[in-house]
């Protein structure tokens, strides 16, 4: 794979992965963590990740819906008995996942293959857990998958390539490569998100980050960064990814730490007499990376500091310019 061929760098991406960094590098400076404290945030990750990798592919169970199915065993009313599993399904993958993370680890496509088997347990026992041997077409899609009879060998080179030693691509951003490769290589009938989302947070996880949840609410921009990334452009993908990383990342930090009490609504921030932007602005300066910042529901937040210190930056370029 000839990552150098793809246009994915965005303006202030490495600022953005260097922010990236010195959280991951905090977090670690705050260990051994406490286990009880630990495991919370652990548990109340592991059930957004499977609600919202649920939900962008159409399952209808809410986020309190899938708590209770996951953690009572209870049943919900008026959903389907396929929703149910895919919610049991899921959380039984990420426990697969978490057990083979280790530091040396090296993807492997009998792993994947695992993944996916648990991923359609109980649903489509048919076709869990094996490549698909026809072809597809994905609605929406700009693209037509290969023909079945590739698959192998575009799995092959595609594992052999995450597994190399490579040092000159940054492991998120090798990652992200690897997420849209998976997708456009589409080497199962279904489920393939599911397990793609899963596998990805493997190669993340190894690396000591958080998995990187895509939330619901950024399907369409999923889905379109996606499509962006068939035509070689991988920016806006890799800018999602980073504000998901970043945002579970500042999910452990704001629970260990009282680091992020300053941390409130743009709106909110955008009212303060000091801060020139409306929030308009800075909504558009946060979602681009540019200011620190994280996703809670349909919500940025920011901090005013975060704010000022990027007028400061700005005004002390344009006077070097000058």
């Amino acid at each position: 794979m000839d990552w150098k061929a793809y246009n994915w760098q965005f303006e202030g991406w490495e600022k953005t992965l260097d922010r990236i960094k010195e959280k991951k590098a905090r977090l670690n400076g705050l260990r051994p963590l406490p286990a009880a404290a630990l495991q919370k945030i652990k548990d109340s990750l592991t059930l957004e990740w499977t609600y919202n990798s649920n939900a962008i592919e159409g399952n209808t169970l809410s986020l309190q819906e899938t708590r209770l199915i996951i953690e009572d065993g209870l049943t919900v009313k008026g959903k389907s008995l396929r929703e149910h599993f895919e919610a049991v399904n899921h959380q039984e993958s990420i426990e697969f996942v978490e057990s083979l993370v280790s530091d040396d680890y090296l993807l492997k496509a009998t792993d994947i293959l695992d993944v996916h088997k648990l991923v359609l347990d109980r649903i489509e026992k048919d076709f869990a857990g094996r490549y698909r041997n026809s072809g597809v077409r994905i609605a929406g899609a700009n693209f037509v998958p290969p023909n079945a009879l590739k698959i192998d060998a575009l799995m092959e080179d595609l594992i052999d390539w995450v597994n190399g030693n490579d040092d000159t691509l940054d492991p998120v951003v090798k990652a992200t490569f690897f997420h849209h490769r998976f997708v456009w290589i589409h080497p199962f009938f279904d489920g393939n998100g599911r397990t793609v989302r899963l596998i990805f947070n493997l190669l993340l996880m190894k690396e000591g980050f958080p998995p990187a949840i895509i939330l619901k609410n950024d399907r369409k921009k999923y889905y379109d960064a996606l499509n962006k990334a068939n035509t070689g452009d991988y920016s806006k993908l890799l800018l999602l990814i980073l504000q998901a990383l970043e945002r579970s990342l500042d999910i452990y930090l704001s629970s260990l730490t009282n680091l992020y009490d300053d941390y409130s609504s743009i709106s909110t921030i955008a009212e303060d007499p000091e801060v020139p932007y409306g929030a308009e602005y800075i909504s558009l300066l946060v979602r681009r990376g540019k200011i620190d910042g994280f996703k809670e529901q349909r919500n940025w937040l920011t901090t005013k500091k975060a704010v000022l210190n990027y007028i400061e930056k700005r005004d002390r370029k344009r006077v070097l310019k000058s």
